[in-house]
């Protein structure tokens, strides 16, 4: 099987497991989205995942999302994810409010996910289920997003720099705008030329810092 989106296979993995919950006596809601996309906290965050709970949902689903930076290899990327939408889909079956407490624990751990509660990982038991599921929904469409790299957000200037030109000879610098407000525009280098015109001193251009520059 071929899925062309995350969210799609993501939801076919949550079906996957679902009779792992279930033989467990947990079964999963019935309304639960998932999708990859950053937590709460955005790229800046720790979280790798996270369960939103359903009272906060419009119509009542449970959320998840899984971060798209993971650093996992490639191909070890379907199993860790998977072992991340299971650790939050024991949030979804136990309720929010359990956290993650005795409820969550026996869960995870039936599950096969091991380590601290807050931060479990796949283990063996986990893996050896989630083998055959993977290998019935077929690869994950899904790489690496680099969040260290150039996003398509312009850069913020910090600090505007405003034209000033002589109307003599067209001479033209830059400077802040606090400098022109307590030292006025700067003097045309060639002699006898005078105060240069500058730009006007609207009132929501940034005036931290900065020298003139020509």
């Amino acid at each position: 099987m071929t899925h062309q989106t995350r969210e799609s296979w993501l939801n076919a993995v949550a079906q996957g497991v679902a009779p792992l919950f279930e033989a467990l006596d947990a079964p999963l809601p019935d309304r639960v989205r998932v999708a990859i996309g950053f937590t709460s906290r955005g790229a800046k965050g720790k979280a790798i995942g996270e369960c939103w709970d359903n009272r906060l949902s419009a119509d009542g689903h449970f959320e998840i999302f899984i971060r798209p930076d993971l650093a996992h290899a490639p191909d070890a990327m379907p199993a860790q994810i998977a072992a991340i939408l299971a650790h939050e889909l024991v949030h979804a079956a136990v309720g929010i409010l359990a956290g993650h407490g005795a409820a969550f624990k026996r869960i995870a751990l039936g599950l096969g996910l091991v380590g601290p509660m807050r931060a479990t990982t796949p283990g063996e038991a986990f893996l050896a289920a989630i083998v055959p599921i993977l290998a019935d929904v077929g690869p994950l469409p899904h790489a690496r997003l680099d969040t260290d790299g150039e996003s398509t957000a312009p850069k913020k200037q910090k600090t505007r720099m405003l034209k000033c030109e002589c109307q003599a000879c067209g001479y033209t610098v830059r400077t802040a705008r606090k400098w022109l407000e307590q030292a006025g525009a700067p003097l045309c280098p060639i002699e006898d030329h005078g105060q240069m015109q500058h730009e006007p001193l609207d009132d929501d251009s940034e005036d931290e810092g900065g020298d003139a520059e020509a």
